[in-house]
This record gives structure tokens, C-alpha cells and sequence, in this order.
């Protein structure tokens, strides 16, 4: 499906009527660029103290209106969730009908379970901050475990990096595509990705993971027929880099033509870069869930797609009560 500015507009003067458009210091770019698509006034209510303590003061009347709050937890990972979190409080207390948490990438994500003793469910902790705080619903774009829209007792929607991505692979026209996993755990992603793009089949990256040891990974094996092939690895998020390079460098030594990479949130942290710039990787194609480091943003090997079409079609539909399955998850 292309989302046009005529669908997006078709119930334009309800929204405006109704909704506010809200957006913290994350990444105001984006929150902008929905705000444009939708014909919407971005309101950017954040300031700070001369302490440094968030301050949020909001100029409009959000009684009895439905409140989009546009913002993206990444880093500094901790001040973006108090903004969050603030706002909602604030709108909630300003009597608004519905409060929406547009969360295009949602910190501590990673940290869905008890992988080991004595430590937090983290990204149950701050689901039940943003439900305590207010919101209404959360909206995400590819979470890192699906399970974790069971944390809360409000609705979760959570769409798919996918429908911005698809169309930049297939315009690299690749012939002899095969799919990649970097982990037995996306493997059902790269499954899709391969079915969406006709590809000649999937491969699947083993790796040994120390838990006990922050991005820390070694590439052990393989599944999959790769010699010859241009190698599509896909992926929700790239982090420290590593590993997705250690992926890409197994598949060239067996026997693969070319590497691109795929990712839906692109963190880019440490040296991360450096290390993608000396691999084999041709190409790493991302979403601009994050606010990317001018370094990052012009990297020669890095693409950048917008998803902002995609959210604001998805707050539209929120708005007026219209399917978000219904052509939008890919």
C-alpha cells in the first residue's frame, strides 16, 4: 500500500478538531515530519531548569482532546523516558480524553525477562511508568519481543520496520537474494522478509552469547546455502555493531557475493561505525526512529528511510477508529 496525503487528509478536519500533536527533545525532526503529513501544529512543551530538572509547560487546552505524545526513548535513554513521562502526567492532568505514547523506539527493550538471577524485568518497569503516568495506549515500531505488550493492561499496538524498509531493498533489484538471520531468534523476521521479497531462500547465523557480558557475541555456524548469494541480513536494532559485522564476515568466508544489512533502529553506539566501516558489509539500511550522529547520517555506507508516513497514518487511524492491521503490517 502507498500511503498518499489524500488518505492521510480524508478525515483531516476531525483531527484537527479533536487531537493535539506533542513531542519531547528525543527526536523533534521526526515528530515534525508527522506533524506535516498530518496538516497538524507540533507542540514541544520541554524545557529544563537551571538545575537541569525537566520542565514541561503546555500553551493549549487539552480538555476532552485525544493527545498524541510523539517520542522516541533512546539516548540519553534515562532523560528521554522522564520526558515521556512527565508529559503524560501533565496532559493527564490537564483532563485530556485519551493520552497515546507514539514510542518509535522503546528503551530497555532488551531487557524483556530474567535471563539470570537477581536481576529487573526492565521493560516491564517502564511500561508500567508510562500506564501509571497516564498514557492510554503505547504505540511502538518494532519491538524487540512481541510478548512484551503483555506487560500492561492498555493497548499495545506495535507496527513493523518492514513497510518503510521493503521498498528501499527492492529497489537495489537484487538478483540471487537470500535472507539472514544473525540469531536463531530472527529467524521468523528473516522468514518474512524473505517471503516479501521473493528471495531464493534464508540463512540462519548461530552464535554463543555470554549473558553475562553486554554485547558480547561469537558467530559459531550456519544454516542455509549462501555461496554465490547476495546476503540480506536482517535485524530489529544494530547497537554496538558487533554482532552483525562477525554475521557478515561468516558469511563472506562462505562464499556469499555481497552483504546488506537491514535494521529498523539504528543505535549506532561505542565504535560502531568504525568497526562497520572496516567490515565486508556493502551497505547498512535503517529507519530514523533515532536521531542519527551527523557522522552516522553521512556515512556512505548508511541509508536512511523515514517511517513517518507510516506513524502518521497510524495516528490518523487511531484517531478515527480505522484498522491498523488492515494494510499497515507487513
Amino acid at each position: 500500500m502507498t500511503i498518499s496525503r489524500t488518505s492521510i487528509r480524508k478525515t483531516l478536519s476531525k483531527f484537527v478538531e479533536d487531537s493535539i500533536l506533542l513531542t519531547g527533545r528525543s527526536h523533534p525532526q521526526l515528530a515534525r515530519d508527522i506533524a506535516k503529513l498530518l496538516g497538524q501544529k507540533l507542540y514541544e512543551p520541554i524545557t529544563s531548569f537551571s538545575d537541569g530538572e525537566i520542565r514541561v509547560r503546555i500553551p493549549q487546552n487539552m480538555r476532552r482532546r485525544h493527545v498524541f505524545i510523539i517520542q522516541p526513548t533512546s539516548v540519553p535513554v534515562n532523560d528521554n523516558i522522564m520526558e515521556l513521562v512527565l508529559m503524560i502526567d501533565a496532559v493527564r492532568r490537564s483532563s485530556a480524553a485519551e493520552i497515546t505514547a507514539v514510542i518509535p523506539y522503546f528503551g530497555y527493550s532488551r531487557q524483556d525477562r530474567k535471563e539470570m538471577p537477581r536481576v529487573p524485568i526492565s521493560s516491564s518497569v517502564v511500561a508500567n511508568m508510562i500506564t501509571n503516568a497516564g498514557a492510554s495506549r503505547i504505540l511502538t515500531l518494532d519491538i524487540h519481543s512481541e510478548q512484551q505488550q503483555g506487560f500492561t493492561q492498555i493497548p499495545w499496538d506495535n507496527l513493523y520496520g518492514s513497510f518503510a524498509l521493503l521498498p528501499a531493498i527492492k529497489s537495489e533489484k537484487l538478483e540471487g537474494l537470500v535472507v539472514a538471520s544473525p540469531d536463531k531468534g530472527g529467524l521468523v523476521r528473516a522468514t518474512a522478509y524473505a517471503k516479501l521479497l521473493g528471495a531464493e531462500g534464508v540463512a540462519l547465523v548461530y552464535k554463543e552469547r555470554d549473558i553475562a557480558v553486554n554485547n558480547k557475541s561469537e558467530a559459531m555456524g550456519m544454516i542455509g546455502k549462501v555461496g554465490g548469494k547476495r546476503i540480506l541480513l536482517v535485524d530489529d536494532m544494530l547497537d554496538t555493531g558487533g554482532t552483525i559485522v562477525k554475521a557478515a564476515e561468516y558469511l563472506k568466508r562462505r562464499g556469499a557475493l555481497s552483504v546488506r544489512v537491514a535494521v529498523t533502529h539504528g543505535l549506532f553506539s561505542g565504535k560502531a561505525m568504525d568497526i562497520i566501516n572496516k567490515s565486508p558489509i556493502k551497505e547498512v539500511i535503517i529507519t530514523d526512529t533515532l536521531k542519527q550522529r551527523v557522522e552516522v547520517a553521512k556515512n556512505k555506507k548508511v541509508k536512511i528511510v523515514t517511517i513517518a508516513p507510516l506513524l502518521a497514518e497510524a495516528i490518523r487511524r487511531i484517531q478515527t477508529g480505522e484498522s491498523l492491521s488492515r494494510d499497515l503490517i507487513l
